[in-house]
């Protein structure tokens, strides 16, 4: 596989995971407050949704480091 299209699969892979991430960041948030939850599920979600875009922006700081490298 080439690099480009390697570095395509990833940019796809961080979006899907930004796009996951909210979905469980404002679900979880309205999970919580229909069904009164205690606060600490509340910073669960957090905690779940920060890891994914930790991620997220960890993998296109990748692919924007390797397309510099590249000289794009």
């Amino acid at each position: 596989m080439s690099s480009k299209k390697a570095e395509q699969k990833q940019t796809k892979l961080a979006s899907y995971v930004m796009l996951a991430s909210v979905v469980v960041l404002m679900g979880g948030s309205w999970l919580g407050g229909q069904l009164g939850l205690p606060v600490r599920y509340a910073f669960l979600f957090d905690l779940i949704a920060m890891a994914g875009f930790a991620f997220a922006m960890i993998t296109l700081f990748r692919v924007w480091r390797a397309r510099q490298q590249d000289g794009e």
